[in-house]
């Protein structure tokens, strides 16, 4: 008997291994989409980090302590931290009204002053800042009116508050927009049926769910308001020790010929950024969690 050949055995093809990182996607070209995100980055945002701290590092210590902690600079870190501050936590209430208004209630010029909200976003912040000093003047609209009563807002820190809170109130309208839009109502009409007040349902149904939008409208608010520089620079009187804020430190510094001075305290404004940049992350992550979104994009 002639014996039978059998074919060789051959080893099934193993799976094309996908990384974890890469989410399967229709469209090709992963690498060059990877590396041109890289390279724009690069050129944008970490090359110029990079050189900042570069410079700053050719300052002995001394001297970086000295250039961030003269009592011009420290006065200017106060008022830029403390006005921020102050208009974030009044956008953290403001915003809340107006998102609260444009959501739950129906009314003719809605859609305008719902597009209006994004008019700081629009507006040259240089503009800004003129219009709110013609306001605000002593001789202004406004400003004629408040004189005699011993309120004064422009060219005082006050001025600085108003500037930054026009500025930052469409970073709070629009992040707590749309959590109210996707709230239920339901969860509202059962607290009521079970006898809540308006001020418990608020507060133990509502709130709860806003909560995080809220503290990330308060955290993007303030980190814009710490580097605002053009619409404050008008309404502000630049006052040494009273009015002057740290961007215009750094403009000083640079047209003085001190570079290093001037990324000195650059870099201080820029670590706070960074930690301002990490708590909204933790908090939109934070808020990601609380409304399921989170779990629900690990199974996909």
């Amino acid at each position: 008997m002639s014996a039978i050949a059998t074919p060789p055995l051959v080893a099934p093809a193993r799976p094309a291994v996908r990384a974890p990182w890469r989410q399967p996607s229709v469209l090709p070209g992963f690498g060059i989409t990877l590396g041109y995100t890289l390279l724009y980055l690069s050129l944008i945002v970490l090359i110029p980090l990079i050189a900042l701290f570069l410079k700053t590092a050719t300052l002995s210590w001394d001297q970086f302590v000295t250039a961030v902690s003269s009592p011009r600079v420290l006065a200017a870190y106060k008022v830029s931290f403390g006005a921020s501050f102050a208009a974030a936590f009044v956008n953290l209430f403001a915003g809340l009204l107006v998102a609260w208004v444009l959501v739950r209630y129906r009314f003719p010029g809605r859609r305008f002053i719902d597009a209006l909200v994004d008019l700081p976003f629009a507006l040259p912040t240089a503009v800004a800042g003129i219009a709110l000093t013609a306001l605000y003047a002593p001789n202004g609209w406004v400003g004629q009116y408040l004189e005699p009563l011993g309120i004064k807002v422009a060219f005082r820190p006050l001025g600085i508050v108003v500037a930054l809170i026009f500025i930052g109130l469409p970073f709070v309208v629009r992040t707590v927009q749309p959590v109210l839009e996707e709230a239920e109502r339901e969860l509202e009409e059962a607290a009521a049926m079970l006898g809540a007040s308006r001020w418990q349902t608020f507060r133990m149904v509502i709130l709860p769910a806003i909560l995080p939008a809220l503290l990330t409208g308060f955290s993007l608010a303030f980190a814009r308001a710490i580097g605002e520089y053009g619409s404050v620079i008008f309404i502000a009187g630049n006052l040494p020790m009273v009015s002057e804020i740290g961007p215009l430190i750094i403009i000083t510094k640079l047209e003085q010929y001190d570079y290093a001075g001037a990324t000195a305290v650059a870099t201080v404004m820029l670590c706070a950024s960074f930690v301002l940049l990490l708590l909204i992350n933790l908090l939109q992550a934070w808020q990601a969690r609380r409304s399921g979104t989170g779990s629900a994009g690990g199974r996909r």
